[in-house]
């Protein structure tokens, strides 16, 4: 299993970024997928699930309205759009293919400053 997280990058209060996820080594079609994060100091925070076929989608409470995750079957990707981003989004993002997050690869640093 291999998930390569990307997209990451420094963006001012209000903006927005968008991640990718790539992933090969197993059938992603057929594998619910999640996003995490973990700020500095703090512990990983489940951000984001989606179901196989991409009907099914649930967020955080502190990321709902704001955020949205989508994917792409036929290319293997998962995608976060994040909008209105604030402070306290910073943290490394991380796409996972368990719900407890262990399953997770190499992540991307999102900072939100001004």
């Amino acid at each position: 299993v291999q998930l390569q997280a990307s997209g990451g990058g420094l963006v001012q209060p209000g903006g927005s970024l968008r991640l990718s996820c790539a992933a090969t080594g197993f059938t992603f079609s057929s594998s619910w997928m999640y996003w995490f994060r973990q700020a500095p100091g703090k512990e990983l925070e489940w951000v984001s699930t989606i179901s196989a076929a991409g009907v099914t989608t649930t967020y955080a409470a502190s990321v709902k309205g704001r955020f949205t995750v989508s994917r792409n079957n036929a290319g293997n990707t998962l995608t976060l759009q994040m909008n209105s981003l604030k402070s306290e989004d910073t943290a490394v993002y991380y796409c996972a293919k368990d719900a407890r997050g262990i399953e997770r690869g190499q992540g991307t640093l999102v900072t939100v400053s001004s």
